[in-house]
């Protein structure tokens, strides 16, 4: 119950901000807005200021805006349709550039009371380390790690009771032991286990292993000044990850014809909302952090219903010296939004296929 709250509370505040773009956008620019509102309806209250109607609704998933002339059944002066097109895309482009803008908050608030790193590389001036740990990054599939339910995450602590603090120390201890049978000591959410487990020989080498790589990580945080710098830089190293991981997507599709990388859903993000929650604060922040980097790129990708593909048309009006046909626009984006959400079914019920509950009730039923 808890990460679905939570979950509900991160959505809801991405998709607020995103809308409180449009928004601000449209009033700075003098287009009018019949209503502006947090959460979806049935409607709990409004209240009417200034031809605006600013509501609070039931359904507590972020809020929405809605222009006047947004439809083009109006055309006096503060109708979206009839603002000049640079106007036009400003308004669209503000809910991404107002995703942007909170996931940098979220990275300086994050730096300023320590943000989970890596700690490999040298570090910017003035960091601060605390909690250094030697964390699983990826575990291989057969392997000894993978016998005893080691996840990604994970926090390796001894092996035969000497403690861990370096990747050198794991791997020398590991070697030491050879294809035998050790006692691995690991955190998982602040629970401690100790497990029994057979070394394997390392697929192309000469030793044995758990069969993980590890990476050696830790809180890393700043002076509010510093943090401030380093907010902004990861923001938006993450946002061109976030384009290139797209970009090698979209591509994958057209080389293989197939998605290769795993995409999640609705039920697929609350449910790493829950594995997020399990490692703490720092992490759920940084994950919201993401996540609205996420939602930025998404929403302006050039897709019929989308503001990047409200946008496109924008750009197409442009180049023709004259607007597209109004219904004929409207039909592509009706369609557009139709070929979304049958998307978002597909891989919900994925989602809820890889659950186990649903496997084991699958594999009895067939």
């Amino acid at each position: 119950m808890l990460t679905i709250v939570i979950f509900l509370l991160i959505l809801g505040l991405l998709v607020f901000v995103h809308e409180l773009g449009h928004f601000i956008s449209a009033r700075i620019l003098g287009i009018g807005v019949e209503e502006f509102g947090f959460g979806f309806p049935p409607k709990i209250f409004s209240l009417k200021r200034k031809k605006t109607i600013y509501s609070i609704n039931w359904i507590p998933l972020g809020g929405f805006v809605r222009l006047h002339g947004e439809d083009g059944k109006q055309k006096d002066p503060e109708s979206f349709m009839v603002q000049k097109a640079w106007k036009r895309f400003i308004v669209l482009f503000s809910g991404v550039f107002m995703n942007i803008i909170l996931a940098v908050v979220i990275f300086i608030i994050g730096f300023n009371i320590g943000l989970p790193s890596d700690l490999s590389g040298d570090l910017p001036a003035g960091a601060k380390v605390r909690n250094a740990q030697i964390q699983i990054v990826e575990v291989s599939e057969n392997s000894a790690a993978s016998s005893i339910g080691l996840n990604v995450g994970d926090i390796l602590l001894k092996v035969n009771n000497t403690a861990i603090n370096t990747i050198q120390n794991a791997q020398d201890l590991a070697k030491q032991a050879g294809e035998n049978i050790v006692t691995v000591e690991y955190s998982r959410s602040g629970k401690i286990y100790s497990k029994p487990v057979k070394l394997q020989k390392i697929p192309g080498t000469d030793r044995a292993g758990l069969g993980v790589a590890l990476a050696q990580t830790g809180l890393v945080s700043f002076s509010f000044a510093r943090a401030v710098v380093q907010g902004i830089l990861a923001a938006f190293r993450s946002l061109w990850m976030i384009i290139l991981a797209f970009a090698q997507i979209i591509s994958d599709l057209f080389t293989y014809h197939k998605v290769t990388a795993d995409v999640a859903g609705p039920v697929g993000i609350a449910i790493l909302t829950g594995q997020v929650v399990k490692l703490g604060f720092v992490y759920l922040i940084q994950f919201a952090a993401l996540l609205s980097l996420n939602l930025a790129i998404i929403n302006f990708l050039p897709i019929p219903a989308l503001d990047g593909g409200r946008a496109l048309f924008l750009l197409i009006e442009k180049f023709r010296g004259k607007p597209i046909s109004q219904i004929i626009e409207a039909k592509i984006h009706n369609t557009g939004f139709a070929i979304l959400l049958a998307l978002i079914v597909l891989v919900t019920f994925r989602d809820v296929f890889k659950l186990n509950v649903i496997q084991q009730i699958w594999n009895k039923i067939f």
